[in-house]
């Protein structure tokens, strides 16, 4: 199992997306940064582990909005200029605060370039994340799948696909597939399976573990989240917290952030109830980022002392 403490290399690389996130609900319209790669690379960086973002940026207003986000968190970001600038995705809310999206232009055609940069990045890295990548884009998954074959990191992957992206539902499924076996970790939610796989999360869960990634991760929205490792399988309610849901955007990211920041810092957990307690952690993490309005990862126990 291709999961263990990264002592010498602890910066861990982010693939993916960075976007700027227009929020229109009852109250107005409000710009946040964000992405799920984005918010995977921030909430690292919030759990103490150094990370570095790849993912497409425009050269524009809202280009230096992400850039000084990240700089305010200390993400380093690799980018590729997005000839047709920013990624946007226009979201509403439904009752239950789950984010409906609208892409433009330049989330639809995003692209990533792995030069020497990205390469390099990839090579030295304790681990590796890849979210919201175009699986469905074969050059540039066989680009990112040599980037890998280069490295000894670990290799975490959530396909979250998103239906204003998705081009090819079966191109995305072989690409995400063909990289799959070799990860130390998967994460996917309910959306993914219905979206991608037309099928019940218990059974896409099934389905890659067959495919022999030792570490399966099943995100339930409010029903929590049910963890694979290598034979043993834990469960854990989403946390109860002081206060109301907010905004359930970026409660994923931080189960993700969260896990792999025990990987990088302590190692995978060998036991059943080491697995226990890291899911757990990682539901008390997602309970409290979902109680303000965005993405950026919260620790309860910042939230009871601020």
């Amino acid at each position: 199992m291709r999961v263990a403490a990264g002592a010498g290399h602890p910066r861990v690389v982010v693939v993916g997306d960075a976007l700027i996130d227009e929020l229109r609900d009852e109250d107005g319209v409000r710009e946040l940064v964000g992405g799920a790669a984005l918010n995977v690379a921030v909430g690292l960086q919030q759990l103490g582990v150094s990370a570095s973002l790849i993912a497409m940026v425009g050269d524009d207003p809202a280009g230096e909005q992400i850039r000084r986000y990240l700089a305010r968190y200390g993400v380093e970001l690799i980018d590729t200029v997005g000839p047709l600038g920013t990624s946007r995705a226009v979201s509403t809310r439904d009752h239950g605060g789950e984010p409906v999206y609208e892409f433009n232009d330049a989330a639809q055609a995003r692209r990533i370039h792995f030069t020497d940069r990205e390469r390099a990045a990839i090579a030295d890295a304790a681990a590796v994340v890849i979210s919201c990548f175009p699986f469905d884009d074969q050059p540039q998954t066989a680009e990112l799948a040599e980037a890998l074959a280069e490295s000894a990191a670990i290799v975490a992957i959530d396909p979250n696909p998103r239906g204003g992206m998705l081009h090819d539902r079966g191109e995305f499924i072989a690409g995400f597939e063909a990289l799959a076996p070799d990860a130390a970790l998967l994460k996917v939610g309910d959306d993914d399976a219905a979206l991608l796989y037309g099928t019940s999360l218990d059974e896409l869960r099934e389905r890659l573990i067959a495919l022999g990634t030792p570490v399966v991760v099943a995100t339930r929205g409010a029903d929590g989240a049910t963890l694979d490792a290598e034979g043993r399988t834990v469960s854990a309610p989403i946390s109860r917290l002081p206060g109301p849901v907010i905004d359930t955007m970026g409660a994923g990211d931080a189960t993700l952030s969260s896990l792999i920041a025990e990987f990088v810092q302590t190692g995978a957990p060998s036991t059943h109830a080491g697995w226990q307690s890291a899911l757990e952690r990682a539901m008390d993490i997602a309970a409290a980022t979902c109680r303000t309005e965005g993405a950026l990862l919260q620790q309860p126990a910042r939230r009871a002392s601020s």
